[in-house]
């Protein structure tokens, strides 16, 4: 989107993005992202998680992630459709899965190459809410859509460059981590609204203030697979942003602070 005199408007993620995307230094890397979109479904007319009694709660989470059947799965008709229509769309939808809080899940759009991440999300998202208007659910894309001891939602954000995934690659990645930890201030800033009230340190993340990374952490800011590390290459992903992120904006920003940025 441009205004009439033809510059892009503040929303327009997309054209600094494209910027970033068609440096030389960045097109020779061929950055791949996997990003993991979750989401929550809501009760239309009443702000409350499909499935949840109203006005009450489920059990405890611990049987949804994943889970199978009418009182773990809640929407599963519209999770199906989403991915069959995505396929349909030429989108690169990877997988879906039910999540941690009832009502919620997720699905990925990835291995995606440069600008193209972007524009696959937003156009999964689209759909997404298209098919939920079908189903006379709502669409929620908040961090943190309950309150409690609930997990919040997130767009975990997986990435690789070449150099990463050749021999040794995992040198890379770590230098790579380093640069993200003296930007973190920068990316959390860019990284999503209200992603505070998802950031605590607890349920899956790490402190919105603290930077970390680990091997196979789930409450680090940035988790190394096991089998990356295993392989000596690979990729990593970045836990931090928040599931209303702008995927320009995250896929972009991580682009320039690993490969051009000289701190």
């Amino acid at each position: 989107m441009y205004t009439p005199s033809g510059d892009p408007i503040p929303t327009n993620k997309r054209f600094n993005a494209a910027k970033i995307f068609s440096n030389p230094e960045v097109v020779a890397e061929e950055p791949w992202f996997g990003i993991e979109q979750e989401y929550t479904l809501l009760q239309n007319g009443i702000k409350w998680p499909l499935g949840w009694p109203v006005g009450g709660y489920p059990g405890p989470q611990g049987p949804y992630y994943c889970g199978v059947g009418a009182d773990k799965a809640f929407g599963r008709e519209i999770v199906d459709a989403h991915y069959k229509a995505c396929l349909y769309a030429g989108i690169n939808v990877s997988g879906i899965n039910g999540e941690v809080m009832p009502g919620q899940w997720e699905f990925q759009v990835g291995p995606v190459c440069g600008i193209s991440s972007g524009d696959q999300v937003w156009m999964a998202r689209y759909i997404l809410e298209r098919i939920t208007e079908m189903a006379g659910a709502v669409l929620s894309f908040d961090p943190k859509p309950v309150s409690g001891d609930w997990n919040g939602a997130g767009a975990h954000t997986n990435y690789s460059t070449k150099s990463m995934r050749n021999d040794d690659g995992i040198q890379v990645i770590k230098k790579a981590i380093e640069k993200l930890s003296k930007r973190h201030k920068e990316h959390i800033a860019a990284y999503g609204k209200g992603n505070e009230r998802r950031l605590t340190g607890l349920h899956e993340t790490a402190d919105i203030n603290t930077f970390s990374w680990g091997v196979a952490n789930r409450g680090a800011s940035v988790r190394v697979g096991r089998d990356t590390e295993k392989a000596g290459k690979g990729y990593f992903e970045d836990r931090r942003p928040s599931s209303n992120m702008d995927p320009y904006t995250v896929t972009s920003m991580i682009a320039e602070t690993t490969i051009l940025w000289k701190p």
